[in-house]
């Protein structure tokens, strides 16, 4: 099914088509909606500002419903039917590598919104989302100064939980730690799942539970974890895959004293995110959940359209020379392109949830941090940083 975004009524120009390829059903519906909405609020401003060259931004959208071949198939209809070559999308990594593949043969270019495990590169890719050190080194260092070394992991049955599962174990054994678990469940997971890993987790008493559960299971995991009557004062959930959307589904009694780490929170008090969470809730709802997943989405739509202002086209090749080294200020702070990897300069951040389910930032570390999604520098003290010095991991934001 095919819908497009409004579009400008100020021009008669033929539009500029964009796809969109986010999931409005499915196992991660949640967070992609979030996404979806966030790259629309960007191309509503664009268009309300004159669109591009005189012409107006036309989205292109479809529903994969979580489904990886859907994603792909998808992909091959805009690239080749929709008259798209721009596409803003996907959420799990394997939907980005399903899409991948084609965006490379039809010589389209993806922008991709969503933290991921890293080590990757597509000259078709522009990725916009936390590479490994611009999240897991944060939250790894966070939990190790404040609850200790004592790690159970539990994640979804795909390629992101298993490769962030690896790399933050490194981090744990770096410290002397030691991971006591590792368990995995279905994407599309049951209440009994957890109930199972709660078993687990009450036998070997973590001083931390890392969780790269993703989707409608996040939820379970949180519900199953207070019906378990265990602690997050001392014993958190700690994810980076647990955003806004999520925590709407679950309700602010199991969200409560579990960490997250990301470039954006809502409650993020800037006035460039006081100035976007606004806009979106004006568009989307006061209670729609503004995630660091929008936030990506949104700001790509502009760095995208900006550099296809530039290049006078929507070609892949012209926009990613306008693209290398981009700059703009994004709700969470400036980003930048890293023309060496097509990955962004962002702003890691880490945060508790409180009573209300609302994210509290406990440690800002105040620097942009350049992209390395190859984890060449695996150190929790070096992370590539580009910017102010670092607060101390027990410093609240000021």
């Amino acid at each position: 099914m095919r819908s497009a975004a409004p579009m400008s009524d100020a021009s008669s120009a033929p539009p500029w088509r964009v796809g969109l390829l986010y999931s409005a059903t499915g196992v991660t519906a949640a967070i992609e909606i979030s996404q979806q909405r966030g790259a629309l609020l960007a191309i509503d401003e664009i268009n309300q500002a004159g669109g591009v060259l005189g012409r107006p931004v036309e989205a292109v959208v479809y529903d994969p419903a979580s489904d990886p071949k859907a994603y792909r198939r998808y992909a091959e209809t805009l690239l080749t039917q929709d008259e798209v070559r721009i596409i803003f999308g996907c959420y799990m990594s394997s939907t980005r590598k399903a899409v991948l593949p084609v965006v490379e043969a039809l010589r389209g270019l993806l922008f991709y919104p969503t933290l991921y495990e890293g080590f990757e590169y597509s000259r078709h890719c522009v990725y916009t989302g936390a590479a490994p050190n611009q999240n897991a080194i944060q939250l790894a260092k966070y939990l190790l100064a404040t609850h200790g070394n004592r790690f159970f992991m539990i994640g979804s049955n795909y390629v992101f939980p298993y490769e962030s599962n690896r790399i933050m174990s490194d981090f744990v054994t770096q410290s002397s730690g030691k991971v006591l678990d590792e368990v995995y469940v279905p994407v599309d997971p049951t209440p009994q799942d957890f109930e199972r890993v709660m078993a687990k987790i009450r036998k070997t008493g973590p001083d931390v539970i890392f969780s790269t559960v993703v989707g409608r299971g996040t939820a379970m995991l949180y519900e199953a974890y207070r019906a378990a009557g265990f602690d997050p004062a001392t014993m958190p959930i700690a994810s980076l895959t647990t955003s806004e959307a999520e925590v709407a589904e679950m309700g602010p009694e199991a969200a409560r004293g579990h960490i997250t780490a990301a470039p954006f929170f809502e409650t993020l008090g800037t006035s460039a995110a006081r100035r976007f969470v606004a806009a979106f809730k004006a568009r989307h709802g006061a209670d729609a959940p503004v995630t660091a997943c929008a936030e990506s989405a949104y700001f790509q739509v502009h760095l995208a359209l900006r550099a296809l202002a530039r290049a006078g086209t929507d070609a892949p090749e012209p926009l990613l020379a306008h693209l290398a080294d981009a700059e703009m200020d994004a709700p969470q702070g400036r980003v930048r392109i890293d023309a060496s990897n097509n990955h962004t300069y962002l702003w890691p951040r880490v945060a508790r949830l409180d009573a209300q389910g609302r994210f509290q930032i406990v440690w800002n570390p105040g620097i942009r941090v350049k992209p390395d999604p190859y984890c060449v520098v695996q150190r929790l003290d070096d992370w590539s940083a580009d910017g102010l010095n670092a607060a101390s991991p027990s410093s609240p934001e000021g």
